[in-house]
């Protein structure tokens, strides 16, 4: 979707976190918050956040925004297109911070709430437009977790709810829009029954805060990142499915096990237990490290789901396609059909090298491929040419590692048409380090054209045929790179 300035108010945790999201998705974010070190806090999330997102996503992402921090409310919303507010949980707050706002956003922008417990009729009251401000509940990490609940209320304007989602959705998030307000909104009603449990587990001596960590993260914790609740225990029914569980475990309901209405009194004693086990479970570690080994444990457990896609993996997976066809030059995209195209660019990460600090042998490969989907993405196989049961396959390879290449190096790609045919395409590769850097590595494939209902090779269809054949004529003037035919059969 097209860019649009975002105006971030709050740029605490969540607030920070909301930033980098936005930034890191392209859009130019303007923060205010009077605390002085606000400026520095968003930087380190920044920092976190750019090293998590590139691990997460293999697909090239979009160049960032830019983040600025301004002097005042005002000033931030001028000409926003979304206000994303994060401050205390104090209502009276949010409802001046709510009338500065109004004073001078665009009547068609819309204003989020990071709010984790208020509902919107109670954000909106004295509101001199209702309509405009919503629930937009995050969870933290915000650059990493997809999920944000979007409540409207009974005075929610429809088109609000509709631009949220679709702002959230362009920028990897997954909205959930609930269907009535209700205190907490839905996932936090789950953590506050979870919390009120291992408050009592604490104080009644039963667990220490480390030991309730242990119970989730060893144990039901895994399930629920990939399946929630009900997948889960339908999973536990066995063959005979939910209602063998429900029929099961439905009388245990009734049982004495749990305290969920009943709170520990906050009491100095509980406060000081509970800030003691903390300390001793994770003082050694600032917030900071604990930042990032959140951020790596996360990028491990979404890249795996990713792979499935399941879960949070599909929103990711679904995200990562939509990046691949936003950083490839579309079929449209003016080309100069006299020199070698150049469709795609990447950045050795960290996680590229090896234990000798070079770019491990496979991710010449993995650049090169994104090279040619760049090529075929160019050339007009997109979604839609794929709905028709057809594609294009490599069916033969040539690569040769020409020069080391580091972590951090600008990897540019070259790509020529060297011939096709109305079932096969033949097309080099060179991978130079930066726009017309020394040559790193080269490649050559045979790509075939395939009718994937039938598992057979088949003639290309439009728009390809005819992309490939304007490419053609102006790639017959250049030479043939001296690599080429080697291993591959000229057509």
């Amino acid at each position: 979707m097209t860019q649009t300035k975002i105006a971030i108010i709050g740029g605490g945790v969540i607030g920070g976190g909301w930033a980098a999201r936005f930034a890191l998705a392209g859009h130019d974010v303007a923060i205010f918050d009077p605390d002085p070190e606000a400026e520095r806090k968003v930087a380190e999330v920044y920092a976190n956040a750019k090293a998590a997102t590139r691990r997460l996503y293999v697909a090239p992402l979009p160049p960032p925004g830019k983040i600025t921090h301004v002097g005042s409310i005002a000033e931030a919303v001028d000409g926003a297109g979304w206000v994303q507010e994060s401050v205390s949980e104090r209502l009276d707050l949010k409802h001046r911070v709510y009338a500065e706002i109004q004073e001078t956003l665009d009547a068609e922008a819309v204003i989020g709430s990071s709010t984790s417990g208020f509902k919107p009729s109670e954000l909106q009251q004295g509101s001199k437009d209702p309509g405009q401000i919503l629930v937009a509940h995050p969870f933290n990490p915000v650059y990493l977790l997809p999920l944000a609940e979007i409540v409207a209320g009974p005075s929610g304007d429809p088109r609000a709810v509709e631009w949220a989602c679709k702002l959230l959705r362009s920028i990897g998030m997954h909205p959930l829009v609930v269907r009535q307000e209700i205190d907490a909104h839905i996932a936090d009603r789950f953590l506050e029954a979870v919390w009120r449990e291992a408050l009592w587990l604490v104080k009644d001596g039963i667990a220490t805060t480390e030991e309730i960590d242990d119970a989730i993260r060893y144990g039901f914790g895994l399930r629920w990142a990939q399946m929630g609740l009900f997948e889960t225990y339908r999973v536990a029914g066995g063959e005979a499915g939910m209602r063998h569980f429900m029929e099961q475990f439905g009388p245990a309901l009734k049982w004495p096990w749990t305290k969920l209405m009943d709170v520990p009194d906050f009491t100095p004693e509980l406060v000081d237990l509970i800030t003691e086990q903390s300390d001793a479970q994770s003082g050694m570690h600032s917030i900071r490290e604990l930042e990032r080994i959140r951020d790596d444990n996360l990028v491990g457990i979404l890249s795996a789901l990713k792979a499935r896609p399941w879960g949070a993996g599909d929103c990711i997976a679904n995200h990562e396609k939509r990046l691949r066809e936003l950083s490839f030059a579309g079929k449209d995209t003016p080309q100069d059909y006299t020199k070698p195209l150049a469709l795609h660019s990447a950045t050795v990460l960290p996680d590229w090298v090896d234990y000798n600090g070079h770019m491990t042998e496979f991710r010449y490969l993995h650049v090169f491929g994104d090279a040619t989907d760049a090529f075929l993405t160019h050339i007009g196989m997109d979604s839609a040419y794929m709905a028709g049961g057809r594609s294009v396959y490599t069916v033969e390879t040539h690569l040769r590692h020409i020069a080391e290449v580091r972590e951090g190096r600008p990897l540019h790609i070259e790509t020529q048409l060297l011939g096709h045919d109305e079932k096969r395409i033949r097309i080099a590769h060179i991978m130079r380090e930066g726009d017309g850097g020394d040559v790193l590595a080269t490649a050559e494939h045979m790509l075939l054209s395939v009718n994937t209902a039938e598992s057979r090779a088949a003639p290309m269809a439009a728009p390809l045929i005819d992309c490939l054949a304007a490419i053609a004529t102006g790639h017959s003037a250049l030479a043939a790179p001296d690599f080429a035919g080697r291993a591959i059969r000229a057509l």
